[in-house]
């Protein structure tokens, strides 16, 4: 048999098998269906090679809050019911999710879905969690409900794309000069390290330009491969990220700066960032000075908390300050000990009020 995307697998288990018991049943039930959360199939990404472990027939299914007591009910029903096998794959109804809206989001986000939400709380958010939430396939959804929560989350605010933005353009102007200087003293290997970070920084700044959350390291550069700015940035960077000499990095990274830069400006949404490199001083280097740029966005956001935020310290959001998963991953923890973790982590993105 040959293969079936995850996303056409789980829609068909929820077609042929799922809905049908529902119906059958639980005919008083409204719920909505879906294949959301982790899994390479949810991005569409998957291939034969995923099918070794997590993947088969599966999906979500959101009930109302007052209906969640049937679940177990519903796991029984599938227990006995489901096939042995599906397409001929291997059915584990363990695999499938019983849940709600609200406790969806605080496993994806840590955030309790019927307390206010503040801007700050898109900063904590890793982009693949968002896309845990937005990507994949909606099955069903008798309220409608589902889909607005998708909406919500469809990409960031304003404000929080242009923080964005800038912070990322203040990270290449912090370590630009450096792999040029350190390459300039015999350091081949350092200046590479710095030129990797910069094309990543680069890579991200091209998903917010063309307003798309990015995965995680996984399947990062084949999403990017997907971006239409790529066919025109990726040889400029595979140069920047293969280059043997740091004079060759300096050429590459300055021919993706300046095709970031008028990327930027076609958007419209600010005046103009330059889109030609210039001197470093008196120094025999040729620098985007992204620093500059990053001032030049950060007067046009308009959320106040954010603007202070800015104001203070431009470190970006989760996925900016660290690459680390266990980290990026503490709001979603649990109870008690999640709440907290959440709320430290706030912390870290709340504004120093002025006195």
């Amino acid at each position: 048999m040959s293969f079936i995307h995850g996303i056409e697998l789980c829609r068909r288990f929820h077609t042929e098998v799922v809905e049908p018991l529902l119906t059958d049943s639980f005919p008083f039930l409204i719920y909505s269906a879906a294949l959301l959360g982790p899994g390479s199939e949810v991005l569409g990404y998957d291939t034969e090679m995923s099918t070794d472990h997590d993947w088969e027939p599966r999906v979500y299914l959101f009930l109302n809050e007052e209906d969640i007591g049937y679940s177990e009910q519903i796991k029984t029903s599938l227990l006995e019911r489901a096939p042995a096998q599906f397409y001929g794959i291997p059915v584990d109804v363990k695999m499938s999710v019983i849940t709600t809206i609200p406790m969806f989001i605080e496993s994806c986000l840590g955030l309790h879905i019927h307390e206010p939400m503040e801007a700050e709380d898109w900063l904590t958010f890793p982009s693949q969690s968002l896309l845990e939430i937005t990507r994949g396939a909606v099955f069903r959804d008798d309220t409608g409900q589902l889909t607005a929560l998708r909406k919500q989350f469809n990409y960031y605010p304003h404000s929080i794309w242009l923080y964005l933005m800038a912070s990322n353009w203040q990270r290449i102007g912090q370590e630009e000069h450096l792999m040029l200087r350190s390459g300039y003293a015999g350091d081949e290997l350092g200046s590479a390290i710095i030129a990797s970070r910069i094309v990543r920084d680069i890579m991200n700044n091209c998903f917010l330009l063309e307003r798309q959350y990015a995965p995680y390291p996984k399947w990062f550069g084949t999403a990017f491969n997907r971006l239409e700015c790529s066919d025109q940035l990726m040889p400029c960077l595979w140069t920047a990220q293969t280059a043997s000499t740091w004079r060759e990095r300096e050429n590459a990274l300055n021919s993706a700066y300046t095709h970031l830069s008028s990327m930027y400006n076609s958007l419209g949404i600010t005046e103009m960032i330059p889109n030609n490199v210039s001197t470093f001083y008196d120094r025999p280097f040729k620098v985007m000075h992204g620093e500059g740029i990053a001032k030049v966005i950060l007067k046009h956001i308009s959320d106040n908390n954010i603007r202070q935020l800015a104001e203070k310290r431009l470190i970006g959001n989760i996925d900016q300050i660290t690459d680390n998963t266990d980290f990026r991953k503490l709001s979603h923890l649990a109870g008690a000990e999640g709440k907290y973790a959440k709320e430290a982590l706030k912390r870290l993105f709340k504004p120093f009020k002025r006195a």
